[in-house]
């Protein structure tokens, strides 16, 4: 057992329930409830220019929104899009080409690629050759790096794929891979419409270690029907034994006004607050307990992972992937719905196909809302990230670099902060602001005392 990893996190049931409140999950501040139309394709072409003149330009990170799916999961909250029409992503397939295009032509061919995502949806909704015609058009555009040193990860459905699939995904130039999981328990799975076996999963983690991938994460949600500590806790020992790089365990929120196929699952076989508490609490100290460390917002890794690492040498970023080892890129959302992140400014392309399509089709960026950061936003995102990722801020060097006096800047949250001292969340000084073991679970909620646009 792993004792060292336990010490980095405390679990406090009466804490958690006075914080229990929702917040932002602080992929970018300000978040995307922010975003509006006066920043459009015109903006976005300016940022991208300047970015390609600053005195060291950024590497690039490049992420792919691919909506599709074969079946519908009951607990999905993402932009997606049910279908069994394979046929479907044709047309799509074509306008992302084209987009690559688009996106290409505005960066300069010397900015490399260290970064590359495919998320979802279902991106293995795709064909290998889709697939593969995709990351080689993306090469033509952009300077795919092809060391060990990139980071290419693709989001898959172990349903949808087989370990001949996945040497095909290495061989296109993927390293880094994550699986839906959820939970194995049966009666979940009905409940949520998500049917995937045990063996198909270990088949798919097997593979992926046979081809070398450097990192592979397992997703699990707590909050689901018919869960409670015990039948968790099988799933968690199960995922510990197949020995993934990462695992990620979501909570889920039951919006069934705001999603609509939440309204398929049956509310009274939801865990109570109580018991999706003590879910949460046991499967923090099951996984610290075996081996893996707690690197926030409810995501582990282990010690040897380049999340951890990074963490360790406080160069851990947050953006729209989660946490990446690459902060220092300028990101590039390719796709219906695709946020990205350009030097100070944060954009997402068209949320229906239909418009996505016709802007594609008239050789204009999907680029349709964003937001171009103040002196403000620059300075709560600098201290927002730095808690959110390493749990603590150095308040003098916030000082030296934005030129205030942080207790006069931030008057109005210090009875927030000092609350929070109080209740054990953090330490407080005039040099340092440290999480303490209780205050990490409530990240979010330390976060949000800097965040100007809640409340």
């Amino acid at each position: 057992m792993n004792t060292a990893w336990q010490e980095s996190v405390t679990f406090d049931v009466e804490l958690m329930r006075k914080y229990d409140t929702a917040g932002p999950h602080y992929t970018s501040y300000p978040s995307a409830v922010q975003f509006d139309e006066r920043f459009g394709e015109i903006e976005y072409r300016d940022y991208a220019q300047h970015s390609n003149g600053d005195p060291i330009p950024r590497p690039l990170s490049l992420y792919f929104h691919i909506p599709f799916c074969a079946t519908i999961c009951y607990y999905c909250a993402c932009d997606k899009i049910v279908t069994k029409n394979r046929a479907r992503a044709t047309a799509y397939v074509e306008r992302l080409r084209n987009e690559i295009a688009l996106q290409g032509r505005l960066f300069d061919r010397d900015r490399p690629v260290n970064q590359l995502h495919w998320g979802g949806g279902t991106p293995t909704f795709l064909d290998l050759e889709q697939i593969r015609g995709l990351m080689k058009v993306t090469g033509e555009h952009f300077s795919l790096r092809t060391d060990d040193g990139r980071d290419f990860g693709i989001e898959i459905d172990p349903r949808e794929v087989d370990a001949s699939d996945i040497g095909l995904l290495c061989g296109i130039g993927f390293n880094r891979i994550s699986l839906g999981v959820q939970d194995f328990d049966p009666n979940v799975q009905k409940a949520v419409n998500r049917i995937q076996s045990e063996e198909h999963t270990y088949a798919t983690i097997d593979a992926a270690r046979r081809h070398k991938f450097k990192s592979i994460n397992v997703d699990l949600i707590y909050g689901l029907p018919f869960q409670n500590v015990e039948s968790f806790s099988r799933t968690l020992d199960k995922v510990v034994d197949a020995n993934p790089d990462r695992i990620s365990v979501f909570n889920y929120a039951h919006l069934p006004d705001r999603f609509k196929a939440q309204q398929q699952i049956d509310a009274a076989a939801l865990p109570s607050p109580s018991e999706k508490l003590s879910i949460l609490q046991n499967t923090v100290m099951h996984l610290t307990s075996a081996g893996y460390a707690y690197i926030g917002m409810e995501h582990f890794a282990k010690p040897d992972d380049g999340l951890t690492k990074a963490q360790t040498s406080y160069t851990l970023c947050r953006n729209f992937q989660g946490y990446s080892t690459h902060g220092d890129c300028d990101l590039i959302g390719l796709g219906v719905t695709a946020i990205g992140m350009v030097g100070d400014s944060y954009s997402q392309n068209a949320h229906g196909l239909d418009e996505y399509y016709d802007r594609i089709d008239h050789g204009r960026l999907a680029v349709n809302r964003g937001v171009a950061l103040a002196p403000d936003d620059k300075l709560r995102r600098a201290i927002i990230l730095q808690l959110i990722c390493h749990f603590q801020l150095d308040i003098k060097a916030v000082e030296r670099k934005w030129d205030i006096k942080f207790t006069d800047y931030f008057a109005a949250e210090m009875p927030v902060l000092k609350t929070m001292r109080l209740d054990g969340l953090l330490a407080l000084s005039e040099d340092m602001l440290y999480v303490l073991p209780t205050g990490r679970l409530l990240i979010r909620n330390i976060c949000m005392a800097f965040d100007r646009y809640v409340g």
